[in-house]
């Protein structure tokens, strides 16, 4: 029997639709993929990791009670970064010890506190993709906000707020998109709205505990673990 020129170009049309098909497929079988931990296409680059702190308890005989906990700057690990603590009672924020990683604790203080880091060579960009990453935990009824303290020597306070309800965990604050608020740096109170504030140079980092401690046990208090700066240095 001879095939009619019709069923030749069905073959045909048949054979190439295969050959397309068999070539797409390899194309995609042979594709690298993407390498890991890329920026995706159109995202600021995240900064690299600028400094980190881990704490440590302070030097001490006996038990570790809450007067001999208490914040000194032998405290601090890293040093590159001298902390700042704000409020009429920080004095009696401590360290402490939780799953097996060193915290600042707040929970006996009678007045608002907030506590910051500070760069002893550089001022810090908290531009675009800049973080600040933190171990937190709040109990009780209590929160945290964002702080810096500007170049100029104002301290203000974001209004993105946070809380964890009880639990550890790693929070990464962004610094755009938010209100500024002015921070007495005594009283740690919320002043007046502060606008377009300039964060390109910023000389100390933290957060703010708008409300006392309450004290032992599950009460009104925070945690503040391992925290982390992810920014471009903009030297002093």
């Amino acid at each position: 029997m001879v095939a009619s020129e019709e069923d030749a170009d069905v073959r045909a049309t048949l054979t190439i639709t295969c050959l397309v098909v068999w070539t797409l497929a390899a194309a995609a079988q042979t594709k690298p993929a993407p390498a890991p931990n890329t920026q995706k296409p159109g995202m600021t680059p995240r900064p690299p990791l600028l400094f980190s702190e881990p704490w440590k308890l302070p030097p001490h005989t006996g038990e570790q009670t809450d007067e001999n906990m208490r914040f000194t700057p032998a405290v601090v690990t890293n040093p590159h970064i001298e902390v700042k603590l704000y409020g009429t009672d920080a004095r009696v924020i401590r360290a402490a010890v939780h799953e097996e990683r060193f915290d600042l604790w707040n929970g006996m203080t009678t007045s608002p506190t907030a506590i910051t880091l500070r760069d002893r060579s550089n001022y810090v960009d908290l531009t675009d993709a800049a973080r600040l990453r933190w171990i937190l935990r709040t109990n009780a009824i209590h929160s945290l906000n964002p702080i810096v303290k500007l170049a100029d020597g104002r301290l203000i306070v974001g209004d993105r707020t946070i809380t964890t309800h009880g639990e550890f965990l790693t929070v990464e604050i962004a610094f755009s998109g938010m209100r500024w608020y002015g921070l007495d740096p005594n009283k740690v109170i919320v002043l007046t709205e502060v606008t377009n504030p300039d964060l390109r140079r910023v000389d100390e980092v933290g957060v703010a505990m708008l409300s006392p401690g309450g004290g032992h046990g599950i009460a009104g208090s925070a945690n503040l673990s391992n925290v982390e700066l992810f920014a471009y240095p903009v030297p002093r």
